[in-house]
């Protein structure tokens, strides 16, 4: 990843009627960078992705793609590529020639676009595939296709608008990692949208968390998970314990809390575990404490049972602290 700009950003706004879509956004993407846009329904990421795409014109602000302002052009004027949820292949078209197809609206000789379409797939990991049309792919095949034919035209940014949302979880977690090495293989700048904030952890290098149409917070997963700069980005990106101490706010994350007959940490409360709640990797214990508010521990609870008093405890160098 470079440090140079390839998308900038400059109060940017797009309304819809009465809603303030995208209120005044400055965002600087890097060359080569897997940047994910977060957040939930109605925040404001897809808009902007379809503002850089050209699918939705700005009311006001600047879109620059490598030094030139791209704001007011049609999509076919800007050096990008989208990829879509629904994976928008031609169902007549065999892989092959879907991959093919923005090559041919460009002109590239069939010569030339083959060998590139040939390219493609074998980074996809579908060669052998080429003569099947979609309806013989699975979900993950046919949105490997899709990404296939959108880096053929090699694109200075490639916007992913929820790319892996129609696919199963096990399918889901897999395509996530194939799709940062891919990212990595071939160094294009990855734009990409989901609400799904373990998806953001697991992929991106930089996570830009919006609410109500503007940024929350911008910076590396582990930044944005460790030391959320919002109530709001706190509870939307993991979960976490919001309680009040000795007249002080303290946060912490379940999973450094410590339920046990004796506390371990160097803060510690009374307890009593009320309910145990299975999730698959990880079981979700809670308590009542004896200052009267719940909290939540993902640690092993040491054969602990439902009404068992504990010390919960922790250390204070894990909280952190939100506006």
């Amino acid at each position: 990843m470079s440090d140079a700009v390839i998308v900038s950003i400059r109060a940017l706004k797009r309304s819809f009627g009465e809603v303030r879509a995208v209120d005044d956004i400055d965002l600087d993407i890097r060359e080569g960078e897997f940047l994910t846009l977060l957040g939930p329904s109605g925040s404001g990421k897809t808009t902007v992705l379809r503002m850089i795409a050209g699918f939705e014109k700005p009311d006001s602000g600047t879109i620059t793609l490598a030094g030139k302002d791209v704001s007011q052009l049609p999509p076919y004027e800007r050096d990008v590529n989208t990829v879509f949820q629904d994976y928008a292949l031609f169902p007549h078209m065999n892989v092959l020639e879907n991959i093919e197809y923005g090559l041919r609206v460009k002109g590239v000789s069939k010569e030339e676009r083959r060998t590139q379409a040939l390219v493609a797939l074998k980074q996809i990991r579908l060669e052998g595939y080429e003569a099947r049309k979609p309806a013989q792919l699975s979900g993950g095949q046919r949105q490997r296709v899709a990404l296939a034919r959108a880096l053929v035209n090699k694109p200075s940014v490639l916007l992913l608008d929820e790319p892996l949302g129609a696919l199963d979880l096990k399918l889901r977690e897999q395509m996530q990692i194939e799709l940062k090495a891919l990212q990595r293989e071939v160094g294009i700048t990855f734009i990409f949208v989901t609400h799904d904030q373990e998806e953001a952890l697991t992929m991106s290098d930089r996570i830009a968390v919006f609410n109500h149409g503007k940024i929350e917070q911008l910076g590396a997963p582990r930044e944005i998970y460790e030391n959320p700069k919002s109530e709001f980005v706190s509870e939307f990106v993991g979960q976490t314990n919001r309680i009040e101490l000795d007249g002080k706010k303290i946060n912490i994350r379940p999973e450094f809390v410590s339920s046990a007959h004796s506390g371990a940490g160097d803060r510690s409360i009374k307890a009593t575990l009320r309910d145990e709640i299975f999730v698959g990797a990880t079981t979700r214990y809670l308590f009542d404490t004896e200052p009267g508010f719940s909290m939540i521990s993902t640690q092993p609870n040491n054969g602990l049972k439902i009404g068992d008093a504990v010390t919960l405890s922790w250390q204070r160098e894990k909280e952190f602290l939100v506006q």
